[in-house]
């Protein structure tokens, strides 16, 4: 190694050691799908959990695992195995490989003829890992930096992540930094035969990053080898768990899941119950908009909130509602003055969007019913969906459907739901939009809802016709509306289900 000695000196354990030789893992880098579907589940695996309190930070800290172990060791193949059995909503992956550092002209041109030591701890950016994973457990976002193995380079676009439940941090020098140590909640290391790791590195690096056979033994002997003897196999002795033959070992993996899921118990918290007691006796947010409660508004409330209203005209009155409260919104987009020419041929000063374009996103099922109105009053407009419903057993929301279009980032989003009362569908719908790009459109919303989007999303606009102030034990609020769905659509709901924004049936 070339590295000074005062760098080397975070290092942990010290440099030096007499075991017998492994390698470096480096595990793909692509941007993980919002969703991790299993034969039994869907895991979510971005976006913004719900439980945050009145300060807009998390309720409670996440589980943080770290994995190690040389390269091609099965790692997150075994981190994949442990999310699937760990059976908890709410998970992040984050590889160490995203942090790689960004190199030098030199250093490129060291790379490109297998001559920079990616295996040293010097390739890794500590300082930003150490500083995301912080982040990352006190469920703040973290943008993080997108690594691309055949060019040796990070790429423009970087991915936002949130915390979770559990996250696992995965890396051949997971363990090399004492201050990531003390992150780490679990600390477990993958140990495979070193002939295995050999030959999964070299079906990878040849038929996944297009290397030749020979410069991947050239890396291998010159660096790959020796850095796993120096840095990666000591660490081994700090791990809390050793996994012998990676992914193989299911009883191994099957002690993990038990220990994890114990700790997560301990940590036990209801999301809608920390949204409940959460804000209160604080001032409705400047971010709030209620439309104006003229006798028009007020007679349709009055009609829809009757729960002697037949169907027809509870459909009828509320698509008029829904129509005033969509056009009431469209007033808060961005607009820029522009000149156009009358048919007399005189010029008119006025006014136009400013915007790329506008999205519609609906929380199913009630969020639908929201769609015509906004086709109505936006040409064009394109229109995603999130299905969020209510676990029966624990009264949590969970997300099973995401349909978003493309590059919905850039647009001005107008997210759909008839009632909001805990807010918590609303939070888990954050989907790498700006926050001041976002209008949250509902019907009716209680007071505690409001105060958890605002808080949790400062710069979020909501728009609503009316906020009652009161939610039950069951989070319904009151007075309230009732199950909008069930009223629309005709169907009956479960005695025991809220009708909250959440409580969907499918």
């Amino acid at each position: 190694s070339n590295s000074s000695t005062e760098s080397l000196d975070r290092l942990y354990p010290a440099v030096g050691s007499s075991k017998p030789p492994r390698k470096r893992t480096t595990s793909q880098c692509k941007s993980e799908p919002p969703l991790l579907r299993t034969s039994k589940r869907t895991i979510y695996t971005a976006g913004r959990p719900p439980w945050y309190n009145e300060h807009g930070t998390q309720s409670k800290e996440a589980f943080v695992i770290g994995l190690g172990g040389g390269s091609a060791s099965g790692k997150t193949t075994v981190a994949t195995m442990i999310i699937e059995a760990l059976d908890v909503p709410w998970v992040v992956l984050l590889s160490m490989d995203s942090f790689y550092k960004v190199l030098t002209k030199q250093q490129q041109e060291q790379a490109a003829s297998n001559d920079f030591n990616f295996d040293h701890p010097d390739a890794f950016d500590f300082d930003l890992i150490i500083a995301t994973l912080k982040k990352l457990k006190q469920g703040k976002s973290v943008k993080i930096p997108i690594y691309d193995f055949t060019t040796h380079s990070r790429k423009k676009e970087w991915k936002t992540l949130y915390g979770a439940n559990v996250i696992i941090f995965e890396g051949i020098m997971a363990f090399a930094d004492k201050e990531l140590l003390k992150l780490l909640d679990l600390k477990i290391f993958v140990d495979t035969d070193s002939d295995i790791r050999l030959v999964r590195r070299l079906r990878r690096d040849i038929s996944e990053r297009g290397r030749d056979i020979e410069g991947v033994i050239k890396q291998y002997n010159k660096f790959v080898k020796p850095a796993f003897d120096q840095y990666i196999q000591p660490t081994m002795r700090l791990a809390d768990i050793v996994v012998p033959r990676g992914s193989g070992n299911t009883v191994a993996i099957d002690l993990i899941v038990q220990h994890v899921h114990s700790q997560l118990e301990e940590r036990e918290l209801s999301v809608r119950a920390a949204l409940a007691s959460a804000h209160q006796c604080h001032p409705l947010p400047q971010t709030l908009s209620v439309l104006k409660s003229t006798p028009q508004v007020r007679g349709m409330h009055t009609i829809i909130r009757n729960k002697e209203t037949s169907r027809d005209e509870f459909i009828f009155y509320s698509k008029r509602l829904m129509r005033l409260l969509i056009e009431h919104a469209l007033s808060f987009l961005p607009f820029q003055s522009c000149t156009v020419q009358t048919p007399q041929g005189q010029d008119y000063e006025g006014r136009t969007y400013s915007g790329k374009q506008i999205t519609g996103v609906s929380i199913l099922r009630a969020g639908e019913t929201m769609e015509p109105a906004l086709r109505a009053v936006c040409k064009d407009v394109r229109i995603g969906t999130i299905l969020i419903q209510t676990n029966c057993n624990t009264g949590e929301p969970e997300l099973h459907y995401l349909r978003l279009p493309k590059d919905i980032s850039e647009d001005h989003v107008i997210l759909m739901d008839c009632t909001v009362s805990t807010g918590a569908a609303a939070m888990m719908a954050d989907h790498d939009v700006p926050e001041d790009k976002i209008f949250l459109l509902s019907l009716l919303m209680a007071e505690m809802g409001v105060h958890s989007v605002a808080y949790a999303f400062p710069r979020v606009k909501i728009i609503t016709t009316a906020v009652d102030k009161k939610v039950n034990d069951l989070f319904r609020i009151i007075p309230g509306i009732g199950n909008f769905g069930d009223r629309y659509f005709g169907t009956d709901a479960p005695p025991d289900w809220s009708d909250d924004e959440d409580a969907l049936s499918t």
